[in-house]
C-alpha cells in the first residue's frame, strides 16, 4: 500500500514549542554590562537523550564554543542533553580561558538540568572579550529551573539568542504521515557578519522523528547548502556561525524508514532552514532591498554558484542596488570576474521578466522598466549563460551608508 504524505509550512509558526519532547527557558544576566533586562541566555534540552547533527563557520578563526560543540558533534553526537546559549558575547579570541568558560557553560547546563548527556554551546555577539561566566552559570541554573515547554518560554528563548536583529525569526513544517503528524520546528538568529561558506548565524531545529546522526547529518548538510549557505548580506564570515538539528524521537518513527517519509523530512526540513534564512537576509543591518540571483545556463552548479557569489557580494552592484540604479554593466562585470568561462555573446540577463541584455546585446528600449524594478524592496535578477543545463539561486541585499554607520562603533 502506498504511503500518503504531506509536507505544511504552519503560516504562524510558535517557534520550538510547537515540537513535543523538549522543554526550554531563558533569562537575562546582563552579559552586556548595559544594566537592561534584555534577555540574553537560553537552554533547550529534550525530555531524553537527543540525536543531532551540526554545521559549523569555516572561519579559521573559531569561537571557543564552535570549538567545543565541534567535539561534541564528534564524540556524543547520537546522546546529547541540549543546547545552552548566549548573546552579548561571543567568547572568541578569548584563548584557554575561553575554552574553559565554554565548557564549564556545557558541564553547568548538565549538572543544573540533572541531564546527564553534554550540552552543545552556543554563544553571538562582541569578539575578543571574556564571559562573565559567574553571571552566566547563575542564569544557567535559573534557566533550569523554569524549563517548560511553553510557547511564551519559546518566544523568551527565540529572543535571548538574538544581537542586533529587530524582530525573532521561527518556522514550523508539518509531515503528514498517514495517520501521524510529525514535526519540525527551528529558530535562528543573524542580521549582520552574513555570508556563505556555512551557516552564517545561528539556528536552532528540533524534531520529534528519529534519526542516526548519519542520517540526520546528511539531511542538515544538504538543507544548510540550499538555504543559510545561499545568501549574504555583508560579506563577512563570521566566527561562532553554528546550526544544529536536534532529534528526540518522541514520535517513535525513524524518518530514514520509509523512502517517502524520508523524502519528505528532507523537504520539510529545506523548508524551513530557507524561511529562516529569508528572514535573516530580510532583516540585514539597514538594508532596504532583498534581491534574489537566479544563474542559469551553465555548465555545472559549483560554476553557477561561483557566479552567484560573485555578483551577490559585489560592493559596486550592492550599492547599485540601494540607489535604485539599474546598472546591469556591474552585473555582468562581477559576473565576469568570477572566472566561470562566460561567453558574452551568449548571455541573455533579465530583470524580473524584462529583458536587459540578448546575447550580450542591450535592450535598451526597456530601460524604463527596468528602472521601477530596482527600486523595488524585493526583486529578481535572471542571469542565462545559455551554455549548459545547470542553475543556482542566491540571495542577497543592497548596502546602505546607514550600515557604515550602524557599524563604525556599539
Amino acid at each position: 500500500m502506498e504511503s500518503s504524505i504531506k509536507v505544511i509550512l504552519e503560516p504562524k509558526s510558535k517557534g520550538l514549542s510547537d515540537c513535543p519532547g523538549y522543554k526550554f527557558a531563558a533569562t537575562s544576566v546582563d552579559i552586556r554590562d548595559n544594566k537592561s533586562s534584555q534577555l540574553d541566555l537560553a537552554i533547550i534540552v529534550g525530555d531524553k537523550s537527543l540525536k543531532s547533527a551540526g554545521v559549523f563557520t569555516l572561519n579559521d578563526v573559531k569561537a571557543a564554543p564552535v570549538v567545543l560543540s565541534m567535539n561534541v558533534l564528534e564524540e556524543s553526537a547520537e546522546s546529547i542533553g541540549g543546547i545552552v546559549i548566549n548573546s552579548g558575547n561571543a567568547n572568541a579570541c578569548t584563548g584557554h580561558q575561553g575554552l574553559a568558560d565554554a565548557k564549564e557553560m556545557s558541564t553547568s547546563a548538565q549538572v543544573c538540568s540533572n541531564i546527564g548527556f553534554p550540552f552543545y554551546v552556543c554563544s553571538t555577539g562582541r569578539i575578543g572579550r571574556k564571559l562573565p561566566i559567574n553571571k552566566i552559570c547563575e542564569g544557567i541554573d535559573t534557566c533550569s529551573k523554569a524549563l517548560n515547554n511553553s510557547e511564551a518560554n519559546s518566544e523568551d528563548v527565540a529572543k535571548a539568542i538574538l544581537t542586533s536583529d529587530t524582530l525573532i525569526k521561527q518556522k514550523t513544517a508539518r509531515i503528514i504521515y498517514n495517520d501521524q503528524t510529525f514535526t519540525i520546528a527551528g529558530i535562528a538568529k543573524g542580521a549582520g557578519m552574513i555570508d556563505p561558506n556555512m551557516a552564517t548565524m545561528l539556528a536552532f531545529i528540533v524534531t520529534d522523528l528519529d534519526g542516526t546522526h548519519i542520517n540526520l547529518q546528511k539531511s542538515l548538510s544538504q538543507a544548510n547548502s540550499k538555504s543559510f549557505n545561499s545568501i549574504s548580506i555583508d560579506g563577512d564570515m563570521s566566527t561562532n556561525d553554528t546550526v544544529l538539528l536536534l532529534a528526540n524521537g518522541d514520535a517513535e518513527v525513524d524518518f530514514s524508514c520509509d523512502k517517502n517519509l524520508q523524502k519528505a523530512f528532507d523537504q520539510a526540513l529545506e523548508k524551513v532552514c530557507h524561511n529562516l534564512a529569508q528572514k535573516i537576509v530580510s532583516d540585514g543591518e539597514k538594508i532596504t532591498k532583498v534581491v534574489t540571483l537566479k544563474i542559469q545556463g551553465c555548465t555545472s552548479t559549483q560554476t553557477a554558484e561561483k557566479i552567484a557569489r560573485s555578483i551577490g557580494t559585489s560592493l559596486l552592484v550592492k550599492t547599485s542596488f540601494y540607489g535604485s540604479d539599474p546598472n546591469w554593466g556591474r552585473i555582468v562585470d562581477a559576473a565576469g570576474y568570477a572566472k566561470a568561462g562566460i561567453n558574452i555573446n551568449k548571455l541573455d540577463l533579465d530583470y524580473e521578466t524584462i529583458p536587459v541584455l540578448r546575447a550580450g546585446i542591450p535592450q535598451e528600449h526597456h530601460a524604463k522598466q527596468w528602472k521601477e524594478i530596482v527600486s523595488k524592496k524585493n526583486f529578481s535578477i535572471h542571469l542565462n549563460l545559455n551554455q549548459g543545463s545547470s542553475k543556482y539561486t542566491f540571495t542577497t541585499t543592497d548596502l546602505s551608508e546607514a550600515y557604515v554607520t550602524f557599524n563604525k562603533s556599539e
